[in-house]
């Protein structure tokens, strides 16, 4: 389910309730409209900003080791990740798995990290597996 957020609720209360005074319309547009300019004005912190880094760096590390890898490995192969702890490396592949861009399997109670697969990675492998197909008739 979708987060409910203050522009979500207010625009549901000006579709479903038809009948409501005009002052009132008029107060509940103007804080909708007053809660859309504060959602678009705002910028990463500087948080967000060193998170985004280190998810960059941690799919240079995946793509660089190209198999499947603890935290761990992945911190032992990259010296910026190496200064952080590695529940703050877990978070940070949790919401990269999250966003599709990392695939996390569980082998004996290890966890895995690996780049997902492209639209064009399968298209190579397919590709790849026509022309041995092929090759065998």
């Amino acid at each position: 389910m979708e987060k409910m957020t203050n522009v979500k609720a207010l625009a549901f209360i000006l579709e479903k309730e038809k009948n409501l005074p005009t002052e009132v319309v008029d107060k509940i547009k103007a804080m909708k409209a007053s809660y859309e300019k504060k959602a678009e004005n705002k910028k990463p912190t500087a948080t967000q900003k060193e998170n985004q880094s280190y998810k960059d760096e941690i799919l240079t590390t995946l793509k660089a080791l190209n198999k499947p890898v603890t935290v761990t490995d992945i911190q032992n192969a990259s010296a910026s990740l190496k200064a952080i702890s590695n529940q703050r490396v877990s978070a940070l592949l949790k919401l990269l798995k999250d966003d599709g861009s990392v695939v996390k399997t569980i082998d004996k109670k290890k966890s895995y990290f690996a780049l997902a697969e492209t639209s064009s990675d399968k298209d190579t492998d397919e590709t790849a597996d026509n022309v041995e197909s092929a090759d065998v008739e």
